[in-house]
This record gives C-alpha cells, sequence and structure tokens, in this order.
C-alpha cells in the first residue's frame, strides 16, 4: 500500500475516511477514544498545507436521515480536542458539502454528514461513491474500525482518487500483522463478551495457531456445559453446543483455558447479590456474571508468562461494580505484563479506559470486528482497495 507519508498532500483536498463512530449521550460525545487516536493524521494534514475533509459513519440510521445521529456533536468534540475549527456539512456528499470543500483552504478541516445517511453507503454504490470522491483530489483510509467493510466511503471511493492508508491504519495493521505471523510465544488470546456464536469462527482458527486460548464472559457458559458441568440460568446457546463438541474433541483442547469458578446471582440486575461459587458446584437458578477470582488469578498468571496477548471481550458485567473485578484482574495483568499486548473491541477498550489502565498496553485497537477478521486468516475489502495503488 502507499502510505500517507507518500503523498504529497500539501495544498490538495484530502478526503479521510476516519471512524469517528462514538456514543453519543445527551446531544454530546461520550466516549472521546476514537476522536484522539485519528487526531494525528488530521495534524499531519494540517502540517502539510492539506484541506481536510473527514467522512465517518455513526450508528445505524439505515440509510436516512436521524436527527440523533447527526455528527455535528462529533465536530465539535473534534474541534475542542484538537484546538481548531472543524466545519460540519449537512449533507455526506451533497450541495452543501461539495460547498464546503471546495472553499476549504489549506489546514483548514471539514466533516461531512453522517455518509450512513445515505442508502449508497452500506450498499457500495458506485454513484455515491463517485460524490464522495468528488469532495478531494487525494484519498487516505484511516477507520481500521471500518475496513472489513465494503462501502461507499471505504472501498468505492479509492476507485476514483489516489489512495493511501493512514497513519492509524498502518499501525493496526502492524500490530495485528505480528500476531498472525510471528507472535512471541508463548501466544495467549483471551476471548469473552457474551455470545459464542459470535466468536466460534474465531475459536476454530486460533486453536491451532495458540499456546493458550482462555474463555470467559457469557461465552464461557456453553464450552462449560459442552464439559458436562450445570450453568444454572446462565447465557447458554443450545443450538452450538454439538459443533463445540466437535472443536473440543480435536487434540488442540489442552490450548483451552476455562474458568473453574464465577461469581454468580440469583437476578440479571446490578444490585443483585453477587456470589461466589465453584464451577463444579454451580446450581440451577444462578446466572454466572464474571469469572471468579481463582480464575482471574489463573488467567493471570497464564498472561503473566506469556509473550504476546490478545485480548478482546470482558471476563463480565464489568458496568455493574459486584461483577467488575474479573474484568479488572485481567487489565491489571495485561497493564503489568512485559508482553507484547494488543487490545480490541469496544467493550475490552471500555474496561481498560474505565479501569485506568489504556496506556499501559503494548496497541489499544480502534477495531474489533476487523481485528478479529484479521485474526481468521481474512483480508479486509478497503485495505484490498488500497493495494490496488501500490504500484
Amino acid at each position: 500500500m502507499l502510505t500517507l507519508a507518500e503523498l504529497d498532500a500539501g495544498g490538495r483536498r484530502v478526503l479521510v475516511r476516519s471512524d469517528l463512530n462514538v456514543p453519543l449521550s445527551g446531544g454530546e460525545v461520550a466516549d472521546d477514544f476514537r476522536l484522539r487516536a485519528t487526531l494525528p493524521t488530521i495534524d499531519l494534514l494540517r502540517r502539510s498545507g492539506a484541506a481536510v475533509v473527514l467522512c465517518s459513519h455513526l450508528g445505524r440510521p439505515g440509510g436516512r436521515t436521524v436527527e440523533a445521529l447527526r455528527m455535528a456533536p462529533v465536530a465539535a468534540a473534534l474541534s475542542e480536542l484538537g484546538g481548531f475549527p472543524v466545519v460540519a456539512a449537512e449533507d455526506p456528499a451533497g450541495p452543501d458539502a461539495r460547498r464546503l470543500a471546495r472553499r476549504a483552504g489549506p489546514g483548514e478541516v471539514v466533516l461531512v454528514e453522517n455518509t450512513r445517511f445515505h442508502p449508497g453507503e452500506i450498499t457500495n454504490d458506485p454513484e455515491y461513491a463517485a460524490a464522495l470522491a468528488d469532495l478531494a483530489d487525494l484519498f487516505v483510509l484511516d477507520a481500521f474500525g471500518s475496513a472489513h467493510r465494503a462501502h461507499a466511503s471505504t472501498t468505492g471511493v479509492a476507485t476514483h482518487l489516489k489512495s493511501a492508508a493512514g497513519p492509524l491504519l498502518v499501525r493496526e495493521l502492524e500490530a495485528f500483522g505480528m500476531l498472525m505471523q510471528d507472535p512471541p510465544r508463548p501466544f495467549t488470546v483471551l476471548l469473552g463478551g457474551a455470545k459464542i456464536s459470535d466468536k466460534l469462527p474465531l475459536i476454530r482458527a486460533l486453536l491451532p495457531k495458540v499456546d493458550a486460548l482462555l474463555v470467559g464472559g457469557g461465552m464461557c457458559y456453553s464450552l462449560l456445559a459442552v464439559e458436562g458441568y450445570e450453568v444454572g440460568d446462565s447465557l447458554l446457546e443450545s443450538d452450538y453446543l454439538d459443533p463445540l463438541r466437535d472443536l473440543l474433541r480435536g487434540n488442540r483442547g489442552d490450548r483451552l483455558v476455562l474458568p473453574v469458578d464465577v461469581v454468580a446471582a440469583d437476578r440479571f440486575r446490578p444490585d443483585a447479590t453477587a456470589t461466589t461459587v465453584e464451577i463444579a458446584a454451580m446450581e440451577k437458578g444462578l446466572i454466572g456474571l464474571d469469572i471468579g477470582p481463582r480464575t482471574a488469578q489463573l488467567f493471570a498468571e497464564v498472561i503473566a508468562g506469556s509473550g504476546s496477548v490478545f485480548w478482546n471481550g470482558p471476563m463480565g458485567v464489568f458496568e455493574w461494580e459486584p461483577f467488575r473485578p474479573g474484568t479488572a484482574a485481567v487489565a491489571t495483568a495485561m497493564a503489568g505484563s512485559d508482553a507484547f499486548t494488543v487490545v480490541g473491541g469496544g467493550d475490552s477498550v471500555a474496561a481498560l479506559r474505565l479501569l485506568g489502565r489504556e496506556a499501559a498496553v503494548s496497541h489499544l485497537s480502534t477495531g474489533g470486528g476487523a481485528g478479529l477478521e484479521l485474526l481468521q486468516g481474512r483480508a479486509l475489502p478497503a485495505v484490498e482497495a488500497l493495494e490496488a495503488w501500490s504500484s
């Protein structure tokens, strides 16, 4: 791929596909992690004398205008964080976006409206991609979190404009490239989150490659059920038990590390009484909501002895304080590890940031799905689109 450093962007308009898909609350940005992550790319372009035209999706408006998902709050937050004006357009690629983009001078920044307000974004409509491309002279893809989607603003634009990878995208690909190609050993993967169905293809792909696969969160209970344990009223995906049995019959099951105890409650509420239960003593009526202290210690010891670690998904309902200790213990172990540590996925990143541990890991990824696609050995369509400009 070409990189931003190889583009002569000075005095030109550059369309940057950023990942500004941030949570909003009360009309304001609730978490600015992704905004901060994109600022170095914007600053680099501004210093080069380029006019910067930013585009991104926000939420899932379904191809129509949704007032609550407008980019104006994002523009305001980005301006405050970066210390420069950000002008928000009223449409993604219509008259107002074209007017503002063409009027932008060196160092100025325009943010067009939510790309998903147009139905052609998700379908990669050629006319919509051409309209986006008409806003600029060059294209920079810096949205790793959207690189696994063949949308108009990620792959379509790249067929019209000379295109390059931004610094954020390059860092992401380098970090995941190390895990895919030559991870420092032992290589440990820690998976959490709710559903085993979401991660089953990933588990299949990773088991042959890792030295240890640690599983917590709601997804662990389907695996524990396959092992013959009672899981009470914990999350259980019955349709996936047979595929999981087939998976564990292989000769790599010894690499899979499951909880030995959990923190459970008799109801799914933040004020429920938390009780530590050995897996062998789990009873009907109990819901597992976090890994237990012995499991947390076990996972921490594996992390401490690893050469590289990838973490995706919390160990429990970390948003509720009684069920946060397991995720907190993993975050502390990651932060204290000398290994090459990569954390991906919105909930895992949010947990690290909530606990103030984000600066202590080697790489904090801005993308969940894209990283998981790479680890499964799949190509990212938006990155493939960039490769057409490498010659």
